[in-house]
């Protein structure tokens, strides 16, 4: 998938398109169906099929104090995205300027000018332009003037309701992971670089990956406080950047994804005061990940955050997390 990020990075002449136009934060189910549409029709047609997205979430400059936390960062949007069978991806900066333009000029210098859009698939409540004074109507409008035709996809959802990236953030908050692998359709991730913690994980026996995890690790939410079963990947591996490989490296850094039983929080029986993520990979206990980014998915969540009174009560805790984790990371990865 090519990967431009503004309007000067499209090649001259490029086209015919059909293009699809959102944030696509966290590219979740309903994401999956959209690009889909776009993807199918543009097979049908001999186009390309193209998403236009915007970087920062559009949020934090039209009203930055109510801002969404993102569900993953603009790298892993656009692996994803690349994932359903795109041909092109379109970031635009997304800035006071581009907030204050006239939807007819979104539409001739972006879908016209630069995608020679031949058809535009998007949500039924898409808006764009200058105080969202565009609608699905007004696309249709300049459609027929432009060239191009409108797909309006409709919500999509299952029995639970809708899917939609606030659903998605709420979960999360929550800390139902397994509630919002039903609507993104994988696993909830993080991601971020390994740093040195406090080291009493290799005392007791339990060595953790430590990430910082305020506001947010690798630009994705972190969800509620508690203890998770989980995997964890390590992202940046020489020549293998995907860590999707079988066998380990040299230095026993692992390729694909371990089960890990994951924390979040301040570790209240130590008396800490730093939220973190910290991710122990089971049976794992001579991996030296510090300076490494990882990425850990979210399987379940096992229990709230707890103080207990005595470090053999942790252990003894920890044990049977690490076993509910076995269990729960005994089958295959989602993707």
């Amino acid at each position: 998938m090519l990967r431009w990020t503004g309007l000067p990075d499209v090649p001259p002449g490029w086209g015919p398109s059909v293009v699809t136009v959102g944030t696509f934060d966290g590219v979740h189910r309903g994401h999956q169906h959209l690009v889909g549409r776009a993807v199918a029709r543009a097979r049908e047609l001999g186009a390309a099929a193209v998403a236009v997205t915007f970087h920062p979430h559009p949020a934090a400059v039209v009203r930055p104090d109510r801002a969404p936390t993102v569900l993953a960062a603009l790298g892993r949007r656009l692996d994803l995205l690349e994932g359903l069978g795109l041909d092109a991806a379109l970031v635009l900066p997304f800035t006071r300027e581009l907030a204050a333009e006239p939807p007819g000029q979104f539409v001739d210098e972006v879908l016209v000018g630069a995608l020679a859009a031949r058809e535009v698939v998007v949500g039924e409540g898409f808006r764009f332009g200058h105080r969202a004074a565009g609608d699905v109507d007004l696309l249709r409008r300049l459609g027929a003037e432009r060239g191009y035709a409108v797909d309006a996809v409709g919500r999509v959802g299952d029995e639970h309701g809708g899917w939609s990236s606030s659903l998605v953030r709420r979960l999360v908050a929550e800390g139902d992971v397994a509630g919002a692998r039903r609507v993104l359709g994988r696993d909830h991730r993080v991601e971020g670089v390994v740093v040195h913690g406090d080291a009493r994980g290799r005392t007791i026996g339990y060595p953790t990956a430590n990430l910082a995890a305020e506001p947010a690790v690798g630009g994705a939410a972190v969800p509620a406080d508690g203890v998770y079963a989980g995997r964890l990947t390590v992202l940046d591996l020489p020549g293998d950047p995907s860590g999707d490989l079988p066998g380990d490296l040299p230095g026993d850094l692992p390729r694909g994804a371990l089960p890990a039983a994951v924390s979040v929080g301040t570790n209240p029986t130590f008396g800490g005061t730093e939220r973190r993520v910290e991710a122990y990979v089971l049976d794992r206990d001579d991996l030296d990940l510090y300076g490494r980014r990882v990425a850990v998915d979210l399987v379940e969540l096992l229990r709230p955050t707890l103080r207990f009174a005595s470090v053999d009560e942790l252990v003894a805790q920890m044990a049977q997390d690490v076993e509910r984790t076995r269990a729960l990371t005994a089958g295959p990865r989602p993707d």
